[in-house]
């Protein structure tokens, strides 16, 4: 029997090594990637591996794929769900894009640590949507509908395996085999021709819409390797001649710790494609869909944490937007450097980061000993981080950022599309994603806070605390300066 997680490792490997084939430049990209963790690892050692062994960090990828239906996107589902993945966060990027990107994601990924730990495969999985009427009007959208519910993207025999794996927890070798090539082969570009003043039709509207809705199959659309030195890799990248977006997408550069998720990606290449004219006439034409993403992850915010990185990013762009002359990358370091928690210990203290904890015996004991408390009151993380009787490990951001996503989105189109802010936009959310697709789609605060709560409290049995050590509370802002927002419990879910 093939495990799930063995399933996963493969599909990955198999996957890479695909698109690498019909993308070189992807390869070139993942060759820069072992060079520059390479390089890192024997500059930083053992510190290198503070957010991921080398093993892991060398393995990882994350995929993306686009879809048009809630039926396929139901399907995407059984697919991963036979590798151990499971929908988490719903990630608007009609909302998050400043162009036309008419699309709401999820992504598909394993849950448990130790999954991550085998194998953190990840697929941002984005929908489109053609009810919409900012992007489609009731003609392109009829026309849009049924273009898309006469397709079939996945056979019935990949999906029949799929369930299979699921159900049992993996499949027996040949059968594994089976699904892995028709896994892989689901996800291939396809090489049949497109209706060429179709596809125009749609890429009018978007690009985006135009790759999902003006083909006949899916592809991959970008496999992301994960680097130590997101800037270094830039910076060799563009060495090398290839055409990198402008920026680096997330937080910025500074000498804090790392968070969340950075994030670049080389630019759309001009790609050959087969063209079907409207009087049958098949010609060769070039479309820019596919690109190289690359990231480098941090440690993942709680609600607060989160309420302030989005606080800062705004009140970057209102300082951009009074002064168009200013580097933004500055403007937001300077913010970063003035606001955000400098160090490990303050993004744990002040319950702006995730983290596991452990509690460290009395020195020369070997066993609980007297745990130091502020004033005679109940101990704080902060306290007992500087007694050294807890010891806090990062937890992994294992999610995305949908105005990230969106920027790399937005950097690859050739044009703006066209949307009309003037009509009403139809709503979606988590529990309309998770009604379409017929399982939960999971939030992920709720995730890391499982693992961050389970630590906390085995570390506070192990000191003998009648209760869990509580974060500090949130420090007022000064005069202009952004708040640290709300605790976890007053923030509403939001991925």
């Amino acid at each position: 029997m093939i495990s799930q997680w063995q399933l996963r490792a493969a599909f990955a490997q198999r996957l890479s090594d695909m698109y690498g084939r019909e993308v070189p430049a992807y390869t070139t990209l993942v060759d820069v990637s072992h060079e520059v963790n390479g390089d890192v690892m024997c500059a930083a050692g053992a510190e290198a591996e503070r957010l991921g062994s080398i093993g892991r960090v060398t393995a990882e990828r994350h995929g993306a794929i686009r879809v048009g239906t809630p039926d396929e996107l139901q399907q995407v589902a059984r697919i991963f769900g036979a590798l151990g993945m499971h929908p988490v966060g719903f990630y608007d990027l009609r909302e998050a894009a400043a162009s036309a990107v008419p699309v709401v994601s999820t992504a598909f990924r394993p849950v448990d640590a130790e999954e991550l730990a085998r194998n953190p495969f990840r697929v941002f999985t984005s929908m489109l949507t053609p009810a919409d009427p900012r992007f489609f009007d009731d003609d392109l959208r009829r026309r849009l509908e049924r273009f898309l519910a006469e397709r079939q993207l996945f056979p019935p025999e990949l999906l029949d395996l799929a369930d299979r794996a699921e159900a049992q927890g993996g499949l027996p070798g040949t059968e594994a085999e089976r699904f892995l090539h028709l896994a892989v082969r689901a996800f291939e570009l396809s090489t049949e021709p497109l209706d060429k003043a179709w596809y125009e039709t749609l890429e009018r509207v978007s690009a985006v819409a135009a790759d999902i809705g003006g083909v006949r199959s899916t592809h991959i659309n970008h496999l992301t390797p994960r680097v130590l030195d997101i800037d270094e890799l830039y910076r060799r990248m563009t060495d090398r001649g290839i055409a990198m977006i402008d920026t680096i997408q997330g937080p910025p550069r500074w000498d804090g710790p790392d968070v969340l998720l950075r994030q670049t990606s080389f630019r759309a290449l001009a790609e050959p494609r087969a063209l079907r004219t409207d009087d049958g006439e098949v010609t060769t034409g070039a479309l820019r869909v596919r690109f190289g993403e690359v990231e480098a992850r941090g440690i993942a915010l709680t609600r607060r944490g989160r309420a302030h990185y989005d606080e800062l990013l705004a009140r970057a762009d209102t300082l951009a937007a009074q002064d168009p002359g200013a580097d933004r990358g500055a403007v937001l370091r300077t913010l970063w450097e003035q606001h955000f928690p400098g160090t490990e210990r303050e993004l744990a203290a002040r319950g702006h980061g995730f983290f596991t904890y452990h509690a460290v015996p009395s020195a020369g004991t070997g066993s609980a000993g007297p745990v130091p408390t502020p004033d005679g009151g109940p101990p704080t993380l902060g306290g007992l981080l500087d007694a050294g009787r807890l010891r806090a490990e990062p937890i992994v951001y294992e999610d995305f950022l949908p105005r990230s996503a969106a920027g790399i989105f937005q950097s690859n189109l050739s044009g703006e599309g066209s949307r009309d802010d003037a009509r009403s936009a139809v709503a979606y959310d988590s529990d309309w994603l998770s009604g379409a697709i017929g399982r939960p789609v999971l939030d992920p605060f709720a995730l890391y806070e499982e693992q961050r709560n389970a630590s906390l409290a085995q570390a506070a049995r192990d000191l003998g605390l009648p209760g869990v050590p509580s974060a500090e509370p949130a420090a007022p802002a000064s005069p202009g300066a952004p708040s640290t927002g709300p605790s976890d419990a007053d923030r509403p879910d939001r991925a």
